[in-house]
């Protein structure tokens, strides 16, 4: 298994003695692995402060991560920037490999991401890392992108829908 790109391990045991928030941050390099890796035309930034806890067996953490960066638009491939700063709490169990046979976890509707690991560490920069991505707009799209969709033929959501054939009739009539 390879390094991730933002790694900063925890172990498990160091846990019950952090007091207070932890603050990582990514390097200059770190930032350009996981621009290449997220398919990201720029990662100017990625930081986050986090506060761990145990709870019923799990790993609790609680922060919020920030960062600045720019994908490509899907239409035009010109950079469309984006700034992320969003809450997280993540929980950390142990990996089924891992677990007690015959233990169950039950998870609601508002339980939180969940995240296995292997009992002896968890990885925040990587877990940061992931959050980030699930934080962007999956499809970003730049102030150009409409007129070159137009220009290459693609109909818009209007022109194609179900409703395309009443649009077309009411402008007839």
């Amino acid at each position: 298994m390879t390094t991730p790109e933002f790694s900063r391990p925890v172990r498990a045991e160091q846990i019950r003695r952090m007091t207070g928030d932890v603050h990582i941050a990514a390097d200059a390099d770190e930032r350009a692995a996981l621009a290449r890796r997220f398919g990201l035309v720029t990662l100017d930034r990625l930081e986050a402060d986090y506060a761990l806890s145990e709870e019923d067996g799990a790993i609790l953490a609680r922060g919020r991560v920030r960062a600045s960066l720019a994908q490509p638009c899907v239409a035009t491939a010109e950079p469309v920037p984006e700034v992320i700063d969003s809450d997280f709490t993540l929980r950390f169990v142990v990996e089924e490999g891992s677990a007690v046979e015959g233990e169950e976890l039950e998870l609601d509707a508002e339980d939180v991401d969940t995240i296995g690991y292997d009992g002896q560490q968890i990885d925040m920069g990587e877990a940061v890392a992931e959050t980030m991505a699930l934080a962007m707009t999956p499809y970003p799209r730049s102030p150009q992108a409409d007129t070159a969709l137009k220009e290459a033929g693609v109909l818009s959501e209007e022109q194609a829908g179900p409703f395309a054939a009443l649009l077309a009739l009411k402008g007839e009539g």
